[in-house]
């Protein structure tokens, strides 16, 4: 029994499928998801044939030390942005043997928001070998911690389809 909502998975069904015909691989880097990205791939049967590795990069240390965002580069802008997002994306493709890769950098609550960067503020980006890497911000609101991380992966597997069609 799935943890995720049916049209989640069913996506991720048709994702994985779309994926496994143009034999291509994937990694996701994630930070206030944790995980849950790659859970949901791997919830599939026959996501091996797709899913190279997944990145929990929690902390700012293991953004830098698995996937090489530059420790001055989340000083300048914060965990929490675009820049940082799209780092995460394409050193999950240097740092994996996949074709494409999913990263998610928020804030999911319900503490941790400012001003500027409230809660339910998450940064987006997927990069793909080879090409181009894009990005989406998303600010969902306070629907509550499990809501913000369900739409995040939601996001991430949206702009996951969208780089199958590169």
């Amino acid at each position: 029994m799935s943890r995720f909502p049916a049209e989640l998975t069913a996506r991720a069904q048709r994702f994985v499928a779309r994926a496994a015909t143009q034999g291509l691989i994937v990694a996701t880097v994630e930070s206030c998801t944790g995980g849950l990205v790659a859970a949901l791939l791997t919830e599939i049967a026959g996501s091996s044939a797709v899913v190279d590795r997944g990145f929990v990069t929690y902390s700012n240390a293991a953004k830098t030390d698995l996937v090489g965002v530059p420790e001055t580069l989340i000083a300048a802008h914060g965990a929490v942005s675009e820049e940082v997002a799209r780092a995460m994306a394409e050193g999950g493709i240097v740092r994996s043997a996949a074709d494409i890769a999913v990263a998610i950098t928020g804030i999911a609550g319900p503490g941790g928001g400012s001003g500027a960067k409230p809660v339910g503020l998450v940064h987006l980006a997927a990069a793909r070998r080879g090409g181009v890497t894009t990005h989406i911000e998303r600010r969902y609101g306070n629907p509550g911690r499990d809501a913000i991380r369900l739409a995040a992966v939601a996001d991430a597997l949206a702009l996951l389809e969208a780089a199958l069609e590169e």
